[in-house]
C-alpha cells in the first residue's frame, strides 16, 4: 500500500498510527470498562501488548490487509481511540470494522463520526463491496452506532467468543456500498481526507 491517509471530521482528526501511540493504547485499554465491552481485549491488558499490537498493525498495513486510524479530538490533539479497517479480503471485496473508544470520550457521538470517513475510505478508496462488524450482544452502543450509520444486523452468532471464562453472544451487522452510497445521497458526507 502507499502512504496512509489522514481523515477528518468536523471534531476529530483520523490518522495512522505510530509507535508514540503505545502508551496510550496500554493507558485506556487497561481500563476493565473498556476491556469488558470489546471482544478482542483482555483484562489485565498485558505489559507491553500496545507494542506488539503496534507491530503487528504497521505489518499488516504493509502486506495490504488492514488500516488502523488513531481518533484524535482535533480541538486538544488528544488520542481517543482506535478504529480498523482490518481482514481485508480482496477476492471478495469486503472487510471489518473494529473500533473502540477511551472510557473518557464515551457518549459524545465520536464514534458514529469518526466512521462515516472511514466507510468512504472503505467503499471509495479500498474499493470494498462490504464492510462488516461485530459486538457482544450485552454491548449495545456498539449496535447503535452501526445501526445509525446504515449497518443492517445479519444475525447473532450465538456463544461465539469467551470473554473472562464466559460464552458471549456476538452480533453482526454490515453495510453493502449500494446501501452506503443511498444513506449518502440522504445523510451527505460531512468529512475530508488529506493524504
Amino acid at each position: 500500500m502507499t502512504a496512509q491517509a489522514t481523515l477528518k471530521t468536523n471534531r476529530l482528526v483520523l490518522r495512522p498510527l505510530t509507535f508514540e501511540d503505545a502508551p496510550f493504547i496500554q493507558t485506556f485499554a487497561s481500563v476493565r470498562e473498556l476491556a469488558d465491552a470489546m471482544i478482542s481485549i483482555p483484562h489485565p491488558y498485558p505489559n507491553g501488548e500496545a507494542e506488539r499490537y503496534i507491530s503487528k498493525q504497521l505489518a499488516e498495513f504493509e502486506a495490504g490487509h488492514s488500516v488502523t486510524f488513531v481518533i484524535e479530538s482535533k480541538s486538544e490533539s488528544v488520542f481517543s481511540g482506535i478504529i480498523e479497517v482490518r481482514d481485508i479480503e480482496r477476492e471478495h471485496s469486503q472487510a471489518e470494522l473494529s473500533f473502540w473508544l477511551a472510557v473518557e470520550a464515551w457518549g459524545q457521538g465520536y464514534m458514529s463520526e469518526a466512521l462515516k470517513p472511514v466507510l468512504h475510505f472503505g467503499f471509495e478508496d479500498l474499493s470494498l463491496n462490504r464492510l462488516y462488524g461485530y459486538h457482544m450482544v450485552r454491548n449495545p452502543a456498539s449496535g447503535k452506532v452501526f445501526q445509525k450509520n446504515g449497518f443492517v444486523q445479519e444475525g447473532v452468532l450465538r456463544q461465539r467468543v469467551r470473554k473472562s471464562g464466559v460464552f458471549e453472544d456476538v452480533a453482526l451487522w454490515a453495510i453493502l456500498h449500494r446501501d452506503w452510497q443511498n444513506s449518502l445521497k440522504i445523510i451527505g458526507k460531512g468529512f475530508h481526507s488529506t493524504s
